[in-house]
């Protein structure tokens, strides 16, 4: 396998803040990341480093053996849910040709060639049926099956995914979770997965990041996910169990507990 991400001493701060710091991690071709912690330990940050979009501050960043600005081309990228406002009238089938043709400067291009490729992703994600209606009319979970044929559509070497699966219930949690899967085993791509809950992802999880205010880990989720290794970095008791294959996460009461994050507070 080769590497497409590699971070040497990597640190990230905002003014006088420290968010990561000394951050050593190679991540290799079809590789499933998950990265996790608590609300403002970096992970949206993490994401938008790898995009070109926030230097670090320290250390080093490539991807696929180039900065993030210049690799820009080769990855796709899965947001947030946000509002609307600004592509509530948008078709799905609009917002999946942005991620084809909309790098290009001036006129897109109306093609067959074009509108076929659109019409191959569509179904690839399970969105032929609503290609034509607006995303303000899309549910969450529609919404998100769109916005990860628009992060295919460059036929992206790397996956980043942010909170993906914010809002959504079960049922479209596991098909979110099924299609990105499904990309990086027949292609071989990268996938970097930003989440708040391990068990949606955690059968297909390769390895972890945990960012936390008292550092990092990276390893297996066996190896990161638990009593010892989560108490040190929040500095206060946490108890990992396993109940019927799910990692259960349990803060003790003490004065850190507030930085714990929501399914890990007491």
């Amino acid at each position: 396998m080769s590497t497409v991400i590699s971070l040497r001493g990597a640190a990230l701060s905002y003014g006088s803040r420290p968010v990561w710091h000394d951050l050593e991690l190679d991540v290799q071709a079809g590789e499933f990341l998950a990265v996790l912690g608590p609300n403002g330990a970096g992970k949206t940050s993490f994401v938008r480093a790898l995009l070109g979009r926030q230097p670090l501050s320290a250390g080093e960043l490539t991807v696929l053996g180039r900065s993030p600005r210049e690799a820009a081309r080769h990855i796709g990228y899965v947001p947030q849910q946000s509002a609307l406002s600004a592509q509530a009238m948008l078709r799905a089938r609009d917002l999946v040709r942005f991620g084809i043709d909309g790098h290009r400067f001036g006129p897109r291009l109306r093609t067959v060639a074009v509108r076929r490729r659109v019409d191959e992703i569509l179904a690839s994600v399970g969105a032929s049926a609503y290609a034509d209606v607006p995303l303000g009319q899309l549910s969450g979970g529609e919404r998100q099956r769109v916005r990860i044929g628009q992060a295919l559509a460059t036929d992206p070497r790397v996956l980043l995914c942010d909170e993906p699966l914010l809002s959504l219930d079960l049922h479209h949690q596991r098909a979110v979770t099924e299609l990105v899967d499904a990309r990086r085993r027949s292609h071989g791509t990268a996938v970097v997965f930003v989440t708040h809950e391990i068990n949606p992802v955690l059968d297909l999880v390769d390895r972890v990041l945990y960012l936390a205010p008292g550092g990092h880990r990276v390893g297996t989720p066996d190896e990161v996910l638990t009593s010892a290794s989560l108490s040190e970095l929040y500095g206060t008791r946490v108890d990992v169990v396993r109940v019927d294959g799910r990692v259960v996460v349990a803060g003790a009461h003490g004065d850190h507990a507030h930085h714990l994050p929501e399914e890990v507070r007491p």
